[in-house]
């Protein structure tokens, strides 16, 4: 990812936030003699570890995809993104660009016991079942619980402690405030590229004294 010093999201609590609210990762690795491999799961923060650290599974084919433990992973968690036209600007000359909050976090797995993966398996389905109004929790039984049971045995469980992150948001930081007010408006009206998502982000790193002011 090129550097952007002005772009640069460096705080590493932002960091955990950004994999919160945005847990669908996509999983990357290079295997010698076989190229680049990629695959798609979400990704908890494990709170206990020092640093940062993800917890998550995969199927066991995808273990072997990425001959998991082996070598170095790179983990892709990427935020609110979105077009943002120049005519959105009122300033001249402009060129259209995209609006971006990512995250490249890099280390090499260590692989869960069963135990361990069947407790980041129970985490992940409260994390998303919570919020419902009937949360289908995996020990809401003793059915699901052995299910769950029997079906973490096709699954690896993996911790990554992060040994290296490269984060970046570029949310129009470089532009005049009334230009980024423009931008948010925008992107908070109806249109092919309405994105409240988005606008929200540009919003939230403004210092607080511009948003007071407002």
């Amino acid at each position: 990812m090129r550097h952007n010093a002005d772009y640069a999201l460096d705080d590493l609590d932002a960091v955990r936030a950004l994999v919160d609210e945005n847990p669908w990762a996509t999983l990357v690795s290079h295997i010698p003699g076989r190229g680049l491999v990629a695959s798609h799961y979400p990704v908890l923060v494990d709170a206990a570890a020092d640093g940062l650290a993800l917890v998550s599974h995969v199927g066991r084919p995808d273990e072997a995809l990425h001959e998991l433990g082996a070598h170095e992973v790179l983990v892709i968690v990427s935020g609110p993104s979105g077009y943002v036209s120049p005519s959105w600007y009122d300033t001249s000359p402009a060129v259209p660009t995209w609006n971006f909050v990512v995250a490249h976090l890099y280390g090499i797995p260590e692989i869960l016991s069963d135990d361990e993966n069947l407790a980041v398996l129970d985490r992940l389905v409260t994390r998303f079942e919570a919020p419902l109004p009937n949360p289908f929790l995996m020990h809401h039984s003793l059915e699901n619980t052995a299910y769950a049971e029997r079906i973490v045995h096709g699954t690896v469980g993996f911790r990554l402690p992060v040994t290296r992150v490269e984060a970046k948001q570029k949310l129009s930081q470089d532009k005049p405030d009334a230009v980024v007010d423009r931008v948010i408006a925008a992107l908070r009206a109806p249109g092919p590229y309405a994105n409240p998502a988005l606008a929200d982000r540009m919003d939230a790193i403004r210092p607080r004294e511009e948003q007071n002011r407002r």
